[in-house]
């Protein structure tokens, strides 16, 4: 069973990965689709974390036929990752379905959830569904006032996701002033690693999104958690987001939020993200081509102090996409700044040839286009 399981995950995650490339070429090729997109399930969640804005204790979930009439608007607008969040997405009767449904429409299907709904068989259902990724977050080893996602509860859980998830996990682990241990977060991270997953860590906000800065022991914690990340092109070595926000400094960036990243609350409205939600506040169903072009160039003045790390990340795509040669060298600069043992991996010298010589580039775009079906962009965004 556990060779039939390995075989599996082995073969789904060379799917996903081709699916990731395809979204990645989209990503370069053109800015006239969202990368990706929250869509809110079900408000209501099982815990009640005391930094958390994001939840109720009484909301029904979203009927399952609304819910996949927004995926396909989703689709319909071009969007390459689905992600459910909450409350507690797995709260929904119907969330399997809403996950086949973000696949059958050829996107990505991520799902944030705080854990405590997973047990072997749930895992399994979830494999069949389709889903490509989880995320689950911990803020502490023993549950207290604050959070009860501790590793003493969810531990189990991550084994079994261990021995049974067929999809790609990561765990989160937070600092930030709520948080009353902060040598919890680097002994997740060192689990998360220790069973195979993928380690991040998440600093705090305040209800507007904003930063709230970390004392010194934090932010020595916060760098020895980067440091256990190894792969070149994971956002945690897209530095200057992450430690600027650590050290309460702003950010020089240009949020595509309401563009690039949608969030579409249980209401179906889209807004910038959790954090502005009422801003643009536009039912998903009428929303078009027109707003994504507007808010691509809108400037949001909460960016410099945001800590909302999914529309940082949509944002770095966008960098790659404006100026390919100088973040593949930042990313291997940055890299070898925390490694000076780093060696080039062959993926990247790969990059390096595709991107850094215009002859190389220009054929690569050739090459993408007819491989991933994508069709020349009459106008590229600035």
């Amino acid at each position: 069973m556990r060779l039939l399981t390995t075989i599996r995950r082995k073969a789904k995650t060379v799917a996903r990965k081709l699916r990731e490339a395809r979204m990645f070429a989209r990503a370069m090729h053109s800015a006239r689709h969202p990368i990706l997109a929250q869509i809110v399930p079900i408000r209501r969640c099982n815990l009640a974390c005391v930094y958390c804005n994001e939840f109720d204790s009484h909301s029904p979930p979203v009927p399952t036929a609304e819910m996949l009439r927004r995926i396909d608007r989703l689709a319909e607008l071009g969007t390459t990752i689905i992600t459910l969040s909450g409350g507690e997405p797995m709260l929904h009767p119907d969330l399997d379905l809403l996950i086949r449904r973000i696949r059958q429409r050829g996107a990505i299907a991520t799902l944030i959830t705080n854990g405590y709904f997973l047990v072997p068989e749930r895992i399994r259902q979830l494999n069949r569904a389709g889903l490509d990724y989880l995320q689950i977050s911990i803020d502490n080893l023993e549950p207290d006032e604050t959070s009860k996602k501790s590793l003493k509860v969810l531990d189990r859980k991550l084994q079994w996701l261990a021995r049974h998830a067929e999809f790609a996990v990561s765990v989160n682990s937070v600092l930030g002033s709520p948080v009353r241990r902060p040598s919890d977060a680097l002994a997740v991270s060192r689990r998360a690693h220790q069973l195979g997953f993928t380690g991040t860590v998440g600093i705090l906000h305040d209800h507007n999104g904003q930063v709230m800065p970390l004392g010194r022991e934090q932010m020595e914690i916060f760098e020895e958690i980067l440091k256990l990340e190894k792969a070149v092109f994971s956002f945690s070595h897209y530095g200057r987001f992450q430690r600027n926000i650590a050290r309460g400094e702003p950010n020089e960036w240009r949020c595509r939020a309401g563009s690039r990243f949608l969030y579409v609350c249980e209401d179906g409205l889209v807004h910038y993200c959790s954090q502005r939600r009422g801003k643009p506040a536009i039912p998903l169903a009428e929303y078009g081509a027109e707003h994504l072009e507007r808010e691509f160039h809108t400037v949001k003045p909460c960016a410099p102090f945001c800590t909302i790390s999914c529309v940082h990340q949509t944002a770095m795509l966008d960098a790659v996409r404006e100026d390919p040669r100088g973040m593949l060298r930042q990313l291997t600069a940055r890299r070898r700044a925390s490694d000076p043992a780093f060696q080039t991996p062959a993926l990247l010298r790969a990059l390096e040839w595709m991107f850094l010589e215009p002859r190389n580039a220009a054929l690569f775009n050739r090459v993408a286009r007819i491989v991933f079906g994508l069709r020349k962009p009459a106008r590229r965004l600035p």
